[in-house]
């Protein structure tokens, strides 16, 4: 089949949903698949409009550049560009990842080659997109099939429109295990990791409240900050309020190739998120690597982290209840341990690259079927 691939970013963009669609695509071609990626042009780089990656053809649009300046001869040009590509491509079926106003294109150009189309919906939307006239609503209106990243996502879209109900199911991401293999958990000393980007609604301050709460209890605790983003220079502020920085390292942004490396350094995985997480791939990254993880029993964090069986969950926004998780898991080290290695068991079982794209394979085909 071919497969028009539609994300609002791609690679070299690193962010969540691209580095899971990079991964996706090399299993989607083993099946068969003829695939096409349509993204967006990245402010301030310089990208070819046409290249190569993985053995896939990656075409780049300016699609929000027309939006931006208010240039409608630009939005002409640039649905004309991209109904040349469906015309010449002739896609059996769109794929896409809803997550930005690129997705207007698609709509504008739906006519050029009637084909199904498969939306998937990677986090929460917001209560207006319910209204009709809104993008979203209006993708999911004319989508053939929805799906969603967790159940937790899925029963949002489903509330906002009930219409998509009847023709609409969860897929939950999926990743490959990395080639390195879990080191068994540090003790002398326990270092705890939180990773991502580094924003209020991620709650690491949580994670700087529940080891300061520790810290005379456990001396050579340690905790690691890996990642970077605005709210940096605010939790290094607190870091220095609350013990004076000692036993934290902000380890600054780590490239995906280095994330098992670093979890590898861990001994407990924390997730404090103060927002309704969509899916969490912190947490799957860490029960790959056979980390336990204690996060908030938020959003679709309660579907990859299973309370006790995988990890902990602990209510939002409470430090002292993530301390009192830590510190049961740094007392008994063979529960953490049995943790983590159900975590890694499970990850395997239920969140596998290939268990994802048989799901899309599936999908597209009966699909395409229907079709027919």
């Amino acid at each position: 089949m071919r497969i028009f691939f539609w994300t609002e970013m791609f690679w070299p963009y690193i962010g969540g949903i691209e580095v899971l669609s990079a991964s996706l695509l090399t299993r989607l071609r083993t099946r068969g698949h003829d695939v096409v990626v349509v993204t967006s042009h990245l402010d301030g780089m310089e990208l070819p409009d046409v290249e190569r990656h993985l053995g896939v053809e990656v075409h780049r649009f300016h699609f929000r550049e027309p939006f931006s300046r208010k240039d409608p001869v630009g939005l002409v040009r640039v649905r004309k560009q991209l109904a040349d590509l469906k015309s010449s491509f002739a896609p059996d079926l769109v794929h896409l990842h809803f997550s930005g106003p690129s997705a207007y294109y698609h709509l504008a150009t739906a006519e050029v080659r009637a084909c199904p189309c498969l939306v998937t919906i990677h986090t929460w939307l917001a209560e207006p997109a319910a209204n009709r006239d809104t993008l979203a609503a209006k993708v999911l209106e004319r989508a053939d099939w929805v799906t969603a990243v967790s159940q937790n996502v899925l029963d949002n879209v489903r509330r906002l429109a009930a219409s998509v109900t009847p023709h609409s199911s969860v897929i939950y991401n999926g990743l490959e295990a990395p080639p390195l293999s879990p080191a068994p958990l540090p003790w002398s000393p326990p270092v705890l990791l939180c990773m991502g980007r580094l924003l209020e609604k991620k709650g690491f301050d949580l994670a700087l409240q529940a080891y300061a709460r520790l810290r005379s209890a456990y001396p050579d605790l340690r905790l690691v900050i890996a990642g970077d983003g605005p709210a940096r220079s605010d939790l290094e502020r607190l870091a220095l309020e609350l013990v004076g920085s000692q036993g934290i390292e902000f380890a600054g942004w780590v490239s995906p190739t280095d994330v098992p490396r670093l979890l590898n350094r861990a001994t407990i995985v924390l997730v404090p998120s103060r927002w309704d997480e969509p899916f969490c791939l912190v947490a799957l990254e860490a029960a790959l690597m056979e980390r336990p993880v204690i996060a908030t029993r938020v959003g679709g964090l309660i579907e990859v982290v299973t309370d006790g069986r995988t990890g902990l969950l602990v209510t939002r926004d409470d430090a002292e209840g993530m301390a009192n998780g830590i510190k049961s898991l740094l007392d008994q080290p063979e529960a953490a341990r049995q943790l983590g290695r159900t975590a890694r068991r499970m990850a395997h079982e239920r969140f596998s690259l290939d268990r994802a794209a048989d799901a899309y394979d599936f999908l597209y085909r009966q699909m395409a079927g229907n079709q027919a």
